[in-house]
């Protein structure tokens, strides 16, 4: 059994013997208890499990819903499964079997390239693994989809897939001796004695299951041994003995909702059918095969719709936390960027700057007598006189200058197009001049539609430059800033390095 030391044992045990008890009665084809049982454990996935086994929980669940007809319940389990150890390099029995049970659900949705390869994927990992069940559980998987590859095949390449499935049969049963995966690769192991044409062994093994499923009431293997049987009886030539074993072995295929089998069989009697002469017969079979395509079609079908859900609802989050984001760095009133707008967006500008041989230029702005503003025309005339002042801001900056309200009347603009001569040292005095017309655009602005004969605003604008942070870029205009105000306002004043 698997090895749940080192996790929460007890829990993590008594999880996986609950999900063995689904499997039980889903091959007794006991759908309705099936269903009732997955419900109670849909919610218990033990705390503090590695992601292998987290994951081989998952998927094993995944494989129940499949079964139930729950299919995006299967997928969204599966995908949880998968993703938890998508990052992880596969190792031990928990990988294997979480591999594995990927390989039969990919199988089921009609990926079966990939199905093919991860079957085989999960028996290497399992024999890494101490788990002679898990590698035998593995082994039944890949050596089964090889069957179905063969059946599939003409005559004359079917043997050879038939063949390179047998050795994987015959090393699964010699690690298990007893219970469901021993019966599951007794009976399929039949299958690939009859593909190469070892009919008296493949008749004995296939009764041997069907005796040992009676006793454990057992359909999923009653399935299989019956197809076995009609596998035999057909390459016999006794074709009335051939439709009764496909017929029962399509009947305990729909019982236990198995699909893949469905179609298998039902397509094996239709053939038995046809070469016995019974037309009537043929199309009820093919009438079979056609619904459960029809079914695996739907399946898929159902499994795109809600991938393709799943991949709008994560858009839309994504779209909606973008929005978010945007929303907590702009500034309401006036449209531009707030503190924490510039806060995030300038060091990446900064160092693109700095990567392209450019000086930035920090320019800080504020609006003199604006208390004064407030008090005599009202804070409504206030707010509309500061969203007049963002307008002139950005018609005075570039597209690429980052405007920025930093708090109450206090603006910035980060301007970092301004290229350095290496000559001399210098840079473009580009922030004094745009600092400049900052002040005149708002000194020559008509404030009357906006605050009437109130005393019209103007501003003082503190400048620096230079290859800094923020935060040094800042002190540095605030200082100059200070001078500006302290020389008499409504001027501009650059901070000398």
């Amino acid at each position: 059994m698997l090895d749940s030391s080192g996790l929460d044992g007890v829990e993590a045990t008594e999880a996986l013997s609950a999900d063995r008890e689904v499997r039980l009665l889903l091959d007794a084809g006991r759908n309705d208890e099936a269903n009732t049982l997955f419900d109670q454990l849909l919610s218990k996935v033990p705390p503090g499990l590695d992601p292998w086994t987290r994951a081989a929980i998952l998927t094993r669940r995944a494989v129940a819903a499949w079964r139930l007809r729950r299919i995006p319940l299967a997928l969204e389990l599966a995908a949880e499964g998968w993703s938890d150890i998508d990052a992880e390099q596969p190792r031990g029995s928990f990988a294997a079997d979480t591999l594995g049970r990927l390989g039969y659900l990919l199988e089921g949705i009609g990926h079966r390239r990939a199905s093919l390869e991860i079957s085989r994927i999960a028996v290497d990992v399992a024999r890494t693994g101490d788990d002679v069940e898990i590698l035998a559980h593995c082994l039944q998987g890949l050596a089964g989809t090889l069957n179905f590859r063969a059946c599939e095949q003409p005559p004359s390449e079917a043997v050879a897939i038939f063949q390179s499935a047998i050795p994987l049969f015959e090393e699964g049963l010699s690690l298990v001796k007893e219970g469901r995966i021993h019966l599951a690769l007794l009976s399929a192991y039949g299958a690939s004695l009859a593909g190469i044409g070892e009919l008296e062994r493949a008749e004995e093994t296939a009764r041997t299951a069907l005796r040992l499923a009676e006793a454990s009431g057992n359909r999923w293997v009653n399935s299989v041994g019956n197809w076995v049987i009609a596998l035999v009886r057909r390459k016999q030539g006794r074709l009335d003995d051939a439709t009764q074993h496909a017929v029962i072995a399509v009947k305990e295929a729909e019982w236990i909702n198995d699909i893949s089998l469905l179609q298998r069989y039902s397509q094996d009697l239709a053939d038995i059918c046809r070469d016995n002469g019974d037309p009537q017969g043929e199309a009820e079979a093919l009438r079979r095969n056609i619904a459960a395509r029809q079914t695996a079609l739907e399946t898929v079908q159902e499994g795109l719709g809600q991938a393709l859900e799943q991949r709008r609802l994560a858009v839309r989050a994504r779209h909606q936390a973008l929005a978010a984001r945007e929303a907590a760095e702009r500034d309401p009133l006036t449209g531009l960027a707030n503190r924490l707008g510039l806060e995030r967006t300038a060091p990446e500008t900064l160092d693109r700057a700095a990567a392209n041989g450019r000086v930035p230029w920090l320019v800080l702005i504020d609006v003199d007598w604006f208390k004064g503003v407030n008090d005599a025309a009202g804070h409504a005339a206030g707010d509309a006189a500061l969203r007049e002042i963002a307008q002139l801001l950005r018609a005075e900056c570039r597209v690429g200058d980052i405007v920025a309200r930093w708090a109450g009347d206090e603006f910035v603009v980060l301007l970092t197009e301004a290229p350095l001569d290496h000559s001399t040292g210098m840079t473009s005095p580009v922030g004094v001049a745009v600092a400049e017309r900052i002040r005149i655009s708002v000194d020559r602005h008509d404030w009357s539609a906006v605050l009437g004969n109130t005393r019209r605003p103007t501003v003082s604008v503190g400048v620096a430059s230079g290859g800094d942070t923020l935060e040094k870029l800042f002190a540095n205009a605030d200082v100059a800033l200070y001078r500006a105000k302290r020389h008499g306002r409504n001027r501009v004043e650059v901070h000398a390095p």
